[in-house]
Formats: structure tokens, C-alpha cells, sequence
């Protein structure tokens, strides 16, 4: 049975997609990224090298053709800002599918949902396709899918944390309800908590720091790879049911 991977009417190999920034350099950045095998990597626009010829160009590194650039609002801290950003980026690079993210906090980095359903509204006017960043909230999440968000995007925890997936609950309900994609984005740590939000039922996981953070990138990346296709597998497979007392795996009856 096919289990497709689908963004705005656009198919992806891969379950995982990853960011590009806290890395030492870009050829660090490149080869994390090939390990990873992801098709779908986030740029923030805000911090990006466009105008400076003498420094090095992340294209020279990841070559726009052969995976999918995501432009991303970090930084933005309100609907104006985020909105000139993502028009920004259309205007250098043709791209509609953005990711939105537009913060309210500088101390958590937790989403000001306001703003945010505000800025998709209008986003999805001018045809943009948004991927939106938000907290673990159904109801939030809801009305981001009826103003015309392309996938829904909740934080497993603080972005950059790395403490894991703080309510499977909500992260359940929001995938239950939900008829666009739900990727986890932020707080993953390492392989295991990508694991299990994939076994939750999510649709992908979005992680950056985990990666770039660790002793070695390249082979965090490799194994993030691994635990998101672990991960959708055995969610796929319908795990066995939890009992509260043992049961022998061999058979009972006709024991020697």
C-alpha cells in the first residue's frame, strides 16, 4: 500500500525536513543535510546572505533544483513583518510554499497565535502555500486549517529546547481531527522523540538544532533519517495493545 508524503499537491520522499541554520559552516551544513536525505529544507529569510557577493551563497551548496527550499519567518514578531518577509522571498525566488512562523515571546519562542492565524489569512489570499508553526493547541490549529493553512506545524516543545514531545495528547487530537499534514516542528532532541512523533500518527518532524548541535552532525542527521522511517513504520504496522499484567509469548496448552 502506498503511503505518500504530500504537501500542497506536491510528493515527498522524505518524512523529514530540516534546517539549515547553527551549523559551523555550509559545507558542514551540505553534508548534514545529504545524510539526512531530506527533500524539504527551511531558510530563515531574515538571515540569509543575498547581497554580499564576497561571502558564500547557501545555493552554492544546496543546489535549489534538487531539493526544495522552504523560506521560513524566523525572527518575526509580528504579522507585518512576517508578511513583508515571505512577499520578500516570493519576489527573490518565485516560492509559495513558506513556512510561517511569527513569535510572541523571546524568552519561551512560543507562537503568538494571533498574529499568526492573521498573517495566514492573508497569506493564503495573496496564493501562498503556508506551512504554519504553532503551538499544541486543537482548537488553534483547527481554525488555522479553515483560514487555508497547507500543513499544520506544532511545537513538540520550546524551539531549540531539545526536551522532546511535552503532550502526546494534544499532538493526538490535533492529527485526529486534522485533513492537511501535522509535522512536529521544534523540541525534538535526538532520534528517539523524532521516533515517537511518528508513532503518534505524524505526518513528519521538522528539526534543526538537534542536528547542528550535536558532536557529530552528519551522523545525527543519518540517524534522524532512520528513526523518522522506524517511526512511520511501526505507526503504520498498529502497535500491539498494552495490558497490565505479563503474558507468556508461548503457547499454554499442551505442555510437556
Amino acid at each position: 500500500m502506498e503511503d505518500n508524503f504530500i504537501i500542497a499537491n506536491k510528493k515527498f520522499n522524505s518524512r523529514l525536513i530540516v534546517g539549515t541554520g547553527k551549523y559551523k559552516n555550509f559545507e558542514e551544513t551540505a553534508k548534514a543535510i545529504k545524510a539526512s536525505e531530506a527533500d524539504i529544507v527551511t531558510v530563515a529569510v531574515r538571515r540569509v546572505n543575498i547581497l554580499n557577493k564576497d561571502e558564500p551563497l547557501l545555493m552554492d551548496y544546496l543546489d535549489p533544483k534538487s531539493i526544495t527550499y522552504l523560506p521560513n519567518t524566523a525572527g518575526c514578531y509580528s504579522s507585518d513583518e512576517a508578511l513583508r518577509t515571505l512577499r520578500l522571498a516570493r519576489e527573490m525566488g518565485g516560492w509559495r510554499l513558506v513556512k510561517l512562523e511569527v513569535l510572541g515571546d523571546t524568552k519561551t519562542l512560543y507562537p503568538n497565535m494571533i498574529e499568526t492565524i492573521k498573517s495566514t489569512e492573508v497569506l493564503v489570499k495573496e496564493g501562498f502555500e503556508v506551512m504554519v508553526y504553532c503551538t499544541d493547541d486543537p482548537i488553534m490549529t483547527k481554525k488555522l486549517e479553515d483560514v487555508g493553512a497547507c500543513a499544520i506545524m506544532p511545537l513538540g516543545a520550546p524551539i531549540g529546547s531539545g526536551i522532546g514531545i511535552q503532550n502526546k495528547t494534544n499532538i493526538t487530537l490535533i492529527k485526529e481531527q486534522s485533513l492537511v499534514p501535522v509535522i512536529v516542528d521544534a523540541g525534538v532532541g535526538t532520534a528517539s522523540d523524532a521516533t515517537i512523533a511518528m508513532e503518534l500518527g505524524c505526518d513528519g518532524v521538522l528539526l534543526n538544532t538537534a542536528i547542528a548541535e550535536s558532536k557529530n552532525p552528519i551522523l545525527m542527521a543519518e540517524a534522524m533519517k532512520h528513526a523518522v522511517i522506524s517511526g512511520r513504520k511501526a505507526f503504520n504496522a498498529v502497535r500491539m495493545k498494552k495490558r497490565k499484567y505479563g503474558r507468556a509469548s508461548s503457547p499454554q496448552s499442551n505442555l510437556i
